[in-house]
């Protein structure tokens, strides 16, 4: 027997395996059977090529119907995947499903980056990634020969990030970088934020995260996520994981564009969310809270098409149509 043979320290339902020597062991083998839906009717969409250094793709949806038949340009809807850094992909039928929904729902153009996971690449490379995919399409508004799909019908003056989830981080932390004038993607312009459940951290535990766990989730994965993503050496108090931790700086002189959380009233990061909307809302933040009462974690991105997910549409289509003038 090899007893200096690497052995498995890290194992997420076999989708993601960490070594003893460091070493990663990635299955592409989806972990939920979740069947692909077929919108082709409604929706089309392909694939682009945004970051050449690490060979990062995004994934466009647009309506089937002709721009040039519409009533208006279509607004653009930006959305990060979640699977706590660690793992997920615009390709995973549920994230696919999910944005062809978001796409024929809201009468929006998508764009679904990915980015790079830990624990290869430890946060900030996916706000890194994040960033970049908004820089992508502030170079094609000011291209002469920019992607065909966002030549024509689309207003690059009506943007909104959305993200679910590890994803609602993201776009926490890219409306952060816009308030601080860190992120400049003009002639695009961000109206608005939609974090979904977004995966918040902290030392201190929350009621919420206390149980009972969810049928897809429970405190051993969000404890696994921090350990795999956070930065070497930080705590979920890192400002990354905490928007509230010892050492994050403040978000009172900040002008945050608006903001609309929502999550289930059953999921273990519901109070984290609710926390984040109460803070922001004392501090004069124009930030909207919605709670689905008997929901848990995912109930949008694993059954985009079911009765509770249209509410939620209604909610965010309701958002976007506030936001856009």
């Amino acid at each position: 027997m090899d007893f200096h043979a690497p052995h498995l320290v890290e194992d997420f339902q076999g989708v993601l395996q960490v070594f003893s020597d460091g070493s990663v062991r990635r299955s592409a083998t989806f972990p939920f059977h979740i069947p692909v839906h077929d919108d082709s009717a409604a929706v089309v969409w392909k694939d682009c090529l945004f970051h050449n250094h690490h060979n990062l793709h995004l994934r466009l949806y647009k309506p089937a119907v002709s721009p040039a038949k519409s009533k208006s340009n279509l607004p653009i809807l930006y959305f990060f995947h979640g699977g706590g850094f660690c793992v997920g992909s615009r390709t995973w039928p549920n994230c696919h499903n999910c944005c062809l929904r978001l796409a024929s729902g809201l009468g929006a153009v998508v764009v679904a980056p990915d980015f790079r996971l830990a624990p290869e690449h430890r946060l900030p490379a996916a706000v890194e990634d994040a960033a970049s995919s908004l820089k992508w399409l502030q170079a094609q508004a000011l291209s002469e020969d920019c992607e065909e799909w966002l030549s024509e019908g689309v207003d690059f003056g009506r943007v909104f990030v959305m993200g679910d989830s590890s994803g609602g981080n993201m776009a926490h932390q890219v409306a952060l970088q816009m308030a601080a004038g860190w992120l400049e993607v003009k002639p695009v312009r961000v109206r608005g934020f939609v974090l979904m459940a977004p995966f918040f951290g902290g030392t201190v535990r929350t009621k919420s995260e206390e149980g009972p766990s969810e049928t897809f989730l429970n405190l051993e994965h969000l404890d696994r996520f921090w350990r795999l993503s956070i930065p070497e050496g930080g705590t979920a108090d890192h400002p990354l994981a905490n928007p509230f931790g010892p050492t994050s700086p403040s978000l009172e002189p900040l002008k945050l564009s608006p903001i609309l959380v929502v999550v289930g009233g059953n999921e273990l990061l519901k109070d984290r969310a609710e926390q984040y909307a109460k803070r922001l809302k004392e501090m004069g933040k124009e930030i909207e809270y919605v709670e689905f009462k008997e929901e848990e974690h995912g109930f949008f991105l694993n059954d985009p098409y079911s009765e509770v997910a249209n509410e939620l549409l209604l909610v965010i289509k309701h958002f976007i149509t506030q936001k856009s003038y």
